[in-house]
């Protein structure tokens, strides 16, 4: 027999470390999608594990076999007659007996593999016969197909076909079938009849079974299925008062007169039943029927209301199943982050319907080509995937968060490096060196050494120069205001005023006499 109280301590040691290794996964701070996806999905195992650990604890504690009592007598009093070793001794025989039988157990077994569920990076390195080196396979790519980057965008063409195919669809492109999604609306143009078809039962299901799934593999730490039995409760109370959109029966929104039976129009307050259509509207306007109106006393008739009723109880049985899927499907679709993933979808599907040909086929091989991450064996020579960019040139990172190539980086110079005194700052670049002038933090600078922020000061970056060059604005300006003070004005016979300068020139030319 096992020690309960041995096994509790384990368990209780294993949460701990599991509950360290868990902080330890959600301290890294990877900047690639795929990186952002493995760390999250070791989470969520770890999460799983310590789930059921608790449980089996639990279990322990409630002890409903009422083992709990018989280990405690044992280890605080022996049986009489025994000494008080003998229990001490028979339980250490049982231990030596077990590890006999495993010779391969190793107590630090635990701890390694914890630290590689932590550390590692989850590739499987396989040995191809004829080739010379190792396949290393990442297990992600088998999990999120090309047009999901791991996590990064959504794939809804399967939905999108099916969508297409449905009898009084309108037809729309993918990227106005997202707009669509995104908008809370799964349809647009269907009626209740085109809804309990099939062909919708099958694409909501769909729809619902990949939003589900995504949920699961991307977003792992999201608990989806709490979420999704508050949906079901909440469909199930709104389903019950008739309060979903879009599902009611025809009976609770149609104000028409009953359709005719085999005896005619029945009117439920007079108790008779009319032949004709217009019969049953002239009736309508006098004043017995009125009366009884006012009275509120209706007769029924059992050869139109009970097969109304029936017929309107099995379209609500039908229509349930359809619309319990289309109602869990829009909850899911206001999810978040599923409304930012359906822009970002959109975007992504928009710029590369902007690529050429032969951007595409450069974008798909230099996927191809990408390195695989070096297996846990060459640690020691590669560097580790733990979310960190390879970048030894210490190059600047693109919109992708991968180092831009070597080409760009020289052509725009960004390896010069430009000071500037006044802002206290060096920019890399000609680029950006010249756009800082117009900056609100260089005309500050300038504004607080006393100088006007304008061209004349382009491309002045230290103090000294820009204040020499102030003074010599200033002294400029001042000469100038000088001279036209001193100027003297003349003016001529016909009274047009010259300066002195100007007017001897004139009068010398013969211009003026």
């Amino acid at each position: 027999m096992d020690s309960i109280i041995e096994t509790a301590r384990q368990t209780h040691e294993e949460i701990e470390r599991y509950e360290q290794a868990l902080a330890e996964v959600l301290m890294q701070n990877p900047t690639a999608q795929r990186n952002i996806t493995r760390r999250d999905r070791k989470a969520a195992e770890i999460l799983t594990r310590v789930g059921e650990l608790r449980s089996d604890l639990l279990e322990q504690y409630e002890d409903l076999p009422g083992l709990r009592p018989i280990e405690l007598s044992l280890l605080s009093a022996p049986p009489p007659g025994k000494d008080d070793l003998a229990e001490f001794y028979s339980r250490f025989e049982k231990i030596k007996d077990f590890h006999k039988r495993n010779p391969g157990i190793n107590a630090r077994a635990f701890i390694n593999d914890l630290d590689e569920l932590v550390k590692g990076d989850g590739m499987q390195v396989v040995e191809v016969e004829g080739d010379d080196e190792p396949t290393v396979i990442d297990p992600l790519d088998s999990v999120f197909s090309g047009e999901e980057s791991y996590g990064k965008h959504l794939d809804l063409y399967q939905s999108h076909t099916q969508y297409l195919n449905l009898r009084g669809s309108v037809r729309l492109s993918y990227i106005a079938y997202l707009d669509m999604l995104k908008h809370g609306k799964v349809e647009r143009t269907l009626d209740l009849k085109e809804k309990l078809l099939p062909q919708y039962i099958e694409y909501v299901q769909t729809l619902y079974n990949y939003l589900v799934s995504f949920f699961e593999r991307a977003l792992p730490l999201t608990n989806i299925q709490s979420k999704l039995k508050e949906e079901e409760a909440n469909f199930a109370s709104a389903w019950e008062a008739i309060q979903i959109s879009g599902w009611e029966p025809e009976s609770s929104t149609s104000k028409r007169a009953p359709p005719p039976t085999e005896g005619g129009i029945w009117c439920e307050y007079c108790g008779k039943s009319y032949a004709k259509q217009t019969v049953y509207d002239a009736h309508l306007s006098s004043e017995k029927h009125k009366k009884k109106v006012q009275q509120g006393t209706k007769v029924v008739d059992p050869n139109h209301t009970n097969v109304s009723h029936a017929s309107t109880t099995t379209l609500r049985e039908k229509a349930r199943t359809p619309a319990r899927y289309t109602y869990l499907v829009i909850a899911l679709l206001a999810s978040p982050p599923i409304p930012q993933l359906l822009i970002d979808s959109r975007a992504e599907i928009e710029r590369r319907m902007a690529l050429t040909a032969r951007e595409r086929e450069t974008e798909r091989e230099e996927g191809d080509e990408a390195p695989p991450p070096a297996p846990a064996a060459e640690e020691e020579e590669e560097e580790e995937d733990d979310g960190r960019v390879y970048n030894p040139l210490k190059l600047p990172l693109g919109w992708d968060g991968k180092p831009i190539p070597f080409w760009l980086y020289k052509l725009h110079g960004l390896g010069q490096e430009l000071p500037c005194e006044l802002c206290s700052t060096t920019y890399q670049g000609r680029q950006a060196f010249e756009k800082h002038f117009q900056s609100p933090k260089h005309t500050f600078a300038l504004q607080a050494l006393g100088l006007p922020p304008t061209r004349h000061f382009h491309g002045i970056t230290k103090i000294t120069d820009a204040m020499a060059l102030g003074e010599k604005l200033k002294r400029e300006g001042q000469q100038e205001l000088a001279q036209i003070e001193r100027a003297e004005e003349v003016e001529d016979s016909e009274g047009n005023v010259y300066d002195r300068k100007t007017y001897e020139q004139l009068r010398k030319q013969g211009v003026i006499h």
